[in-house]
């Protein structure tokens, strides 16, 4: 198929307004490729020094397993990936396999940038969970397999308790008082030196809050789907942490912001609660040299089933959809999805697999942590509801907005209520004009 001539227009991905090519939803590769002889795909994805050694090691594999196909590196970080991609795709040069995140799933599979995996023969999605997959779903083509799956929850530093002389609550029934409650005492006994609570100012964060109110930050259709009351009480909550001394004070949030996790307050040992993806239980015990115990989100009647946690994909494995070589990248995302070997070495630090079999296998060789990780989320499984609907088009950069509004209540500029009010039209209207 002929791929239509190429368009421009202006979308977001960060805080950046990045000029992006728009290709022929649902073509397939360029004419003259060949997937018989050697080829050479380019794969792009972000981590530090230890992913990057690991990701590397996969490759090596991978080529061992298929002499024709070679893999050129471009790894990358979090802060400029995008921004990179973006420009890539602008340019016509995108990665041919792109680690992808799920807010940026729409924003390229719905401008046409991605691959339809569901359309390559080479790819086996027999023994991946439905939910995963649906995960990875938009406009009914599957622009991304997951890479596995994990929760956002609270992580409670046992050094931080056990200075404070506070134990740590039961996180299958407790309520947002009980966490307001214990995160003062936390501060009380730090006097100033360390804080109880760490503000939960994410994406992740509001969308659990929503959830636990019957609602959704975006509905199946692309659109919002909250009340500005329940958002504005999301945001009062942050301002009575505040007030109740539960957290730092804005100032030192800002500040904490900013910094890497070996410089920050709960890298430091100095916040006893905060919230983090499970599959960095790992990475965060190593540097705060604590045991931490994952605990459930607080729900508002003390009930786990009410707390409005879910499975998320850690991540993605994608496909530029201008790749030459589709049959050769999507040889390669099997084997990252559905290898054996690539499992032994990738493990869970993209998230438990989705692939069960992948999961029994490696269980075996795990680190306890990850032991731990694995045992946590199948034990909240009883309580987890269905996913929220993947966001749209134009929302990649909702987490930012988020935040902003978070400060902008945090250092009295605006009232919950009017935070929720400029942050529902704000959003209203970035997602219009990708619509446009």
């Amino acid at each position: 198929m002929k791929i239509q001539a190429i368009s421009r227009r202006r979308f977001q991905f960060g805080a950046v307004a990045i000029a992006v090519s728009l290709l022929a939803t649902g073509c397939g590769a360029p004419a003259g490729s060949s997937e018989g002889s050697e080829v050479t795909l380019r794969f792009a994805w972000w981590g530090n020094e230890y992913l990057n050694a690991q990701t590397e090691k996969v490759i090596d594999a991978f080529e061992a397993e298929h002499p024709n196909i070679k893999i050129e590196s471009a790894p990358g970080e979090w802060a400029s990936y995008w921004d990179k991609l973006a420009t890539t795709t602008a340019a016509n040069d995108a990665p041919d396999v792109i680690q992808m995140d799920q807010k940026y799933i729409a924003e390229y599979g719905g401008r046409g940038a991605l691959l339809d995996l569901s359309k390559q023969s080479g790819i086996d999605t027999s023994k991946l969970d439905k939910e995963s997959l649906a995960s990875g779903q938009y406009n009914d083509a599957q622009y991304g397999l997951s890479t596995g799956k994990n929760a956002y929850v609270i992580m409670a530093n046992t050094k931080v308790f056990e200075a404070a002389n506070v134990p740590v609550p039961d996180d299958s029934t407790w309520t947002w008082d009980d966490f307001m409650d214990t995160a003062a005492k936390l501060s009380a006994a730090g006097d100033g030196r360390s804080y109880g609570a760490a503000y939960g100012s994410n994406e992740a964060d509001l969308i659990i809050w929503l959830r636990q109110h019957g609602e959704n930050l975006y509905s199946q259709d692309g659109k919002l789907d909250f009340d500005t009351a329940t958002a504005a009480a999301f945001w009062e909550r942050l301002k009575e942490q505040r007030d109740s001394k539960a957290s730092p004070p804005a100032s030192v949030a800002t500040e904490d912001s900013g910094a890497g996790l070996e410089e920050s307050l709960f890298g430091t040992n100095r916040v006893g609660m905060a919230w983090w993806w499970t599959n960095q239980l790992g990475s965060l015990e190593t540097t705060t040299g604590s045991s931490l115990r994952m605990l459930r989100a607080p729900s508002t009647d003390g009930k786990s089933a009410d707390n409005g946690m879910y499975y998320k994909p850690t991540m993605f494995w994608s496909a530029s959809s201008r790749s030459k070589h589709p049959e050769a990248a999507a040889t390669f995302i099997n084997y990252l999805a559905n290898s054996p070997a690539a499992g032994a070495i990738l493990m869970t630090d993209r998230g438990v697999p989705s692939n069960s079999e992948i999961v029994k296998g490696i269980t075996p060789a795990l680190k306890p942590a990850d032991t731990t990780v694995v045992a946590f989320l199948k034990a909240i499984a009883p309580d987890i509801a269905d996913a929220p609907p993947v966001p749209p088009v134009g929302a990649g950069s909702v987490q930012n907005v988020i935040k902003r509004f978070t400060d902008e209540v945090l250092y009295n500029r605006m009232t919950p209520q009017t935070a929720a009010e400029a942050f529902k039209k704000e959003v209203e209207g970035m997602l219009a004009t990708a619509r446009k």
